[in-house]
Order: C-alpha cells, then structure tokens, then sequence
C-alpha cells in the first residue's frame, strides 16, 4: 500500500499540473480508500480484491492519454505555469483520479484487512509497520537511484500478482501488463529522465539564444544559454554584478544554481570561487554534461546537492555575492500539503540569515519570473526590513524583476530603487512560509477541493455498506488519527527547516516515524501492563515541551546538537502515543475496524492541515492536543475504562 501511495503520489504529480502542487488530493484519496477496505466487514467487498488492477491500470492509461494542465486563474495562490491547457477539463480528469486512486487503494486495503483478521492485532500491527517500512525504503532508494516509472510499476505489479494468488493470475496479468506497457512507452520517450523530485524531459532548443530547454513535471522550467547571451546588456543574469560596481565579486554563492547559467556568469566576473547550490542533482549533471560554457568544469566552482536554507544555516563562509537564481520549485516537499521546496528560502529569517554570511560591501540579489506586483511587493519588502534601505529593482517583460541589495545604501548603484505599487503584504516567516499566498486565508481552490473530497467521503462510506454505528465506538480511533496525521505533518515541517526540503530528509523523517512507532509496538509486547495515566502525561507534557521550544533554539544549535534536539522533539511525543495505541489495539474488540476508523481520521487530519496557511505551523500543535483531548473525552462518555483504552493512533498502514 504504502510503495503503490507514494509512486502515485510522484507520478501523478509528474503528469497532471498542480497535482505536485497539490499531492494532498492522492494522499486524501488514499486514505479514504484504505480506511474503507478496513471498514468493508470480511465477508463483503470481495469483489475489490479480484479487480484491484483494474483501476490502477485505468489511472495510469487515463493519465498517459489525457494529461491536462489545470487553469489558475485565482490571485489567491501563485502556480508557477506557462503552459496551455490540455486534454479533457479538469473538472472530469481531477474527480477521476481522486475516485480511481480510492477504489485502488480500497482494494489494496481490503486484501490487508483479511490478513489482519488472521492474526493477533499486535502481530498485524507488527508486520504492517514492517511492510510499511519496506515500502519506504523500497521506494527511497528507487528514487536515489532515479529509476524510471517503469520500474514503479514492474515492482507494484510483482507484488499484486503474489498478494492475488494462483486464481487470480489471469485476472490481475492483463490490467497489470496494460499499466507496465504505458509506463514503458513513457520510460522509453526520448529525453525524458528522473530526478528525485521532478520527471525532466530535455528538448534542443531550435534559436541561437539557446541550446537546450529543460521541462519539469510537464512545465518548461530552464534552459541554457551560450556565455554571450547571458552576457548581454539588458540580461537579468548581469544585474546583480552591474548594480555593485565596487564588490569585489571574489566570493559568490548561488542557490538554485541548475543548469550553470548563473555559474557561468558569475565566473565571466572573476569570481575566484562559486559555491553552487542546487537541490536537484539531475538538473545540475544536465549543466555539467550539455551548458555551451562548461563551467561546473572549472575548479573554481564547487557544487553543493543541497537545500539553500539548510546551506545557508550551516556554512561558516562569508560572500561579497549571493545570489537566488530563478529557485521556484514545481512541487511540494512530501508530506506537507502547502511547503514548497523553496518555501523556506523566502522568509524573514532566511533574508536575515543570507545577510549574517555577506562580507563587508557585501550584497544580496535575487530575480524571477514574479507573476504579481504584489509578490514583488512582498520580497522587496523584506530586503527593505532586513537591511535597512530599498533594494534595486530593474524589471523586464512577463513581469521578471531582479532585486539587489547592498550592505549599505553604498555598496548598491540603482537605476531605480523599489517602491512600493501599493499597500506592502506582510513578510512570510519560518512558523508561515508561503510567500506565494497573498492573504493569511484558505484559497477558494482549495476549499472547493476538500469540500468535495468530503462529499464523496459520506457517500463512499454509504454505497460500501459500511456499518456506521457500530464504527462510532471507535471514534477515539478516528480523533487520534487525525491528530497524528497533524503531529507527523509538523515534523516533516521542522526537519524540512532544520535540515533542508530535501527527498533524502524527507525519507529519513517517515523511517524514523516508522521505526518509533514499530519500537512503541516491540515495548507493549514485552511489558504484562502498562501505565495509561502516566504515558498521556507524557505525551501532553512532550507536546507542551515542543511548543515550548523555540525554533530559533534549534536552528542556532550545532549540527550534532540540532539533530539530537530535533530527533528528541519529534519522536518522543511519538513513541509515547504508539506505546499507547498498542495496549488499546490489544484490547479492541475489532482492530480491523478501529484501524479503518483511524485512516478516515488521518485524511480528516490531513484537510485540517490546510489551517495552518492561516494560523501558521506552531499553531498546529494546539490542533493536535485539543484533538487528543477529545478522543480522551469520547472515550469517557463510551463508559471505556480510562486506563486501558485510551487510543492515540497513527496512520497505520500508509506513511508518504
């Protein structure tokens, strides 16, 4: 369940724009879908195992066929997007992909739930987290090694064919062989290749003012250029260096560094060294191997893989030039439905944090595409706030504008200084890090969306013959996966600006959740009893401890000692409220559907994530206890013993 949720989730995202925007649409999906094949009673639903492929197949054929670029239209929320509308509208496409992604992972779920009924609900629980654990890492190292989405479907299908068994060989072969053959067709299109974020299709560019286009996800995202375009006099790529005649330029650092057009650039200036961050390791070997200038060839620049904040919060080097060139990201770090990946490179904090590393008559400079005045606004407004004095601002058509700004007032020559267009939005922050959003509110887009995955939610839970009042004794079960779902999100969240929105974080986060959860499971079989009373404790007073901490504590630590204070934050609260669902799993007189119970509660927690685009993150750990302190509530009015069946829950068989 977990490998099929997480391919879906990138290869959907790779192929329908603003899915990767949006990558809370399949989780929700499955979500929904899982917790129904729990629900489902044994000895209905049969039907769902038996065609379990054929929705798979019918998803990846449909998106293959028909991919559509959704219209944005709304000043709500920024897409990046310069591509035309395709395909069949997304009104069709969306629902169906919402739909299909549940029936497949109802299926799934449902093959899981009669295995779990077999054996002791501890024992279930144990293999569970070890499949999901295996489904993690499977999917990890596939995305380290960059294997085509051929690869992701030869590995599903091989584990669908054994989960089917003997009988059903023909019936899951076919659908399965249509699915391989699609992504096959995909993997072997000319130019297109893998990143851990990105599907990147590479296209020779026909002019003379560029050598190659790089596409991401469907959008077209860079491309190179030869030296003397980049050169150019009205050229964004020279502002920067034009508008700080008396920097030395000796020392440069460039976030988003990609294909090495600003590497380039920074080397035709003298720069005697370049330290070159980009995040995306297969955007960077497209510069190394195919730039006309070659300049990650030469030994003056030094290449980071890295997030630029995490660089930047952990490099010891002074810059007389950093540079953020072109960092707007074309997906979400996974598990946090609203975080870009470069999110946290527009913060107060990351401005104040990019200041501390420039040298005497140092200067800052950043540029893009900004879509709105507003934005540009925004981030103008920020440099003016950190250090002190309007930064330059040279705007050029489809509203690109590069921004500079000195040390001092000094150590920057405008042709023309920002002022504002109208009334300045508000900075983001590291507790509210999207820049993107113009207002503290939930977008239409998406209120629509959740409201729709909610209606269909109802009427799934009606048309599968779900049993509702028998499901309402477990709706503890329901309140704590909500709050775990929240709880999880929150660490993704500060891992993400402790140590960069990189996949490699990412991963590592879910497998350390994953591992203290399966640690919470070994204790409770070991121990004849335990202390109810005494873990809630804990877990509210571990709660009280992480909203007490200061993320400004952390991020200031040594690496060493942020990992140990991050590791402690996160899992502690964790481990207890797993240590604390094993002892009520042992106990429940249906563990199959307080499991079911729980996942509706985990997509319910992943919609109430959406609060935080008003209330900011921290906030969410208020969310989290008030939902704890609800399933405690719901449990006393069940007339449930307090001691032994208090439930805090996660998500226990789909981790992203």
């Amino acid at each position: 369940m977990l490998f099929v949720e997480l391919a879906l989730i990138r290869w959907a995202g790779a192929n329908v724009v603003h899915l990767s925007y949006f990558s809370n649409f399949i989780l929700l999906g499955s979500f929904l879908g899982i917790g129904i094949g729990f629900l489902i009673p044994a000895q209905r639903g049969q039907w769902l195992k038996r065609w379990t492929p054929v929705p798979l197949a019918l998803l990846v054929i449909l998106v293959r066929e028909y991919p559509v670029q959704v219209r944005q239209n709304s000043s709500e929320v920024l897409y990046f997007t310069a591509v035309k509308t395709t395909g069949l509208p997304e009104w069709v496409t969306l629902p169906a992909i919402f739909l299909l992604t549940a029936v497949i992972m109802a299926g799934i779920g449902k093959i899981t739930a009669d295995l779990f009924r077999q054996l002791p609900s501890l024992d279930a629980y144990r293999y569970d987290l070890l499949g999901s654990i295996t489904g993690s890492l499977s999917f990890a190292v596939l995305s380290w090694l960059r294997a085509p989405s051929v690869v992701w479907g030869v590995l599903a299908a091989a584990a669908l064919l054994v989960l089917g068994g003997r009988r059903n060989t023909l019936l899951y072969g076919i659908p399965l062989t249509a699915m391989v053959a699609a992504l096959f067709l995909e993997t072997t299109t000319s130019g297109i290749s893998w990143s851990p974020y990105y599907k990147i299709e590479l296209e020779p560019s026909p002019t003379t003012t560029r050598t190659w286009y790089i596409s991401a996800n469907g959008v077209p995202h860079q491309s190179t250029a030869p030296l003397d375009v980049l050169m150019r006099k009205d050229s964004p790529y020279r502002q920067a260096y034009d508008q700080t005649p008396r920097n030395p330029h000796k020392r440069v650092l460039i976030i988003g560094a990609g294909n090495g057009n600003d590497v380039a650039v920074a080397l035709a200036y003298g720069a005697q060294r370049v330290d070159a961050v980009e995040i995306d390791p297969r955007l960077q070997e497209i510069g190394s191997d195919l730039h006309p200038a070659r300049p990650y060839d030469d030994p003056r620049v030094h290449v980071h893989i890295d997030d630029g904040r995490a660089f930047l919060e952990r490099t010891k080097t002074k810059y007389d030039l950093i540079v953020l060139a072109l960092p707007d990201s074309l997906t979400l770090v996974a598990g946090a439905s609203n975080l870009r990946l470069e999110s946290y490179l527009f913060t107060r904090q990351a401005f104040e944090a990019a200041r501390e590393h420039l040298a005497p008559n140092g200067a800052f400079a950043m540029y893009n595409y900004y879509r709105e005045s507003w934005l540009v606004d925004r981030f103008a407004g920020s440099l003016d706030d950190v250090y002190g004095h309007a930064p330059c601002m040279t705007t050029f058509k489809r509203n690109a504008a590069v921004l500079v700004a000195g040390m001092t007032p000094a150590d920057q020559s405008c042709a023309k200084s920002w002022q504002p267009s109208g009334e300045v939005p508000a900075a983001a922050s590291d507790d509210h890090p999207f820049p993107y959003l113009l207002h503290r509110s939930i977008p239409t887009l998406y209120l629509g969306a959740l409201g729709a995955i909610l209606l269909v939610t109802l009427l799934s839970v009606r048309l599968t013959g779900v049993r509702i009042r028998s499901t309402l004794r477990y709706t503890d079960m329901f309140l704590l996966g909500a709050a775990f779902l929240l709880l999880e999100t929150k660490n993704v969240i500060g891992f993400a600006l402790y140590f960069g929105t990189t996949w490699l974080v990412n991963a590592l986060v879910f497998f350390g959740v994953l591992v203290a959860v399966l640690a919470a499971v070994e204790v409770r079989r070991r121990l004849r009893k335990v202390n109810q009373r005494l873990l809630q404790l804990l877990l509210f007073g571990s709660l009280a401890v992480v909203w007490l901490v200061p993320v400004d504590a952390v991020l200031s630590l040594p690496f060493a000692a942020r990992l140990a204070a991050a590791i402690a934050l996160a899992f502690t609260p964790i481990f207890c409220a797993n240590l604390i669902f094993s002892d009520r799993l042992a106990l429940a007189p249906d563990p199959t559907s307080a499991f079911g119970a729980n996942l509706l509660g985990a997509m319910t927690g992943g919609a109430i994530e959406y609060l935080a685009l008003v209330t900011g993150y921290q906030a969410l750990l208020l969310v989290v206890a008030a939902l704890y302190l609800g399933a405690f509530i719901a449990m006393r009015f069940a007339g449930r013993d307090q001691t032994a069946a208090v439930t805090f829950a996660p998500p226990p068989v789909s981790r992203r």
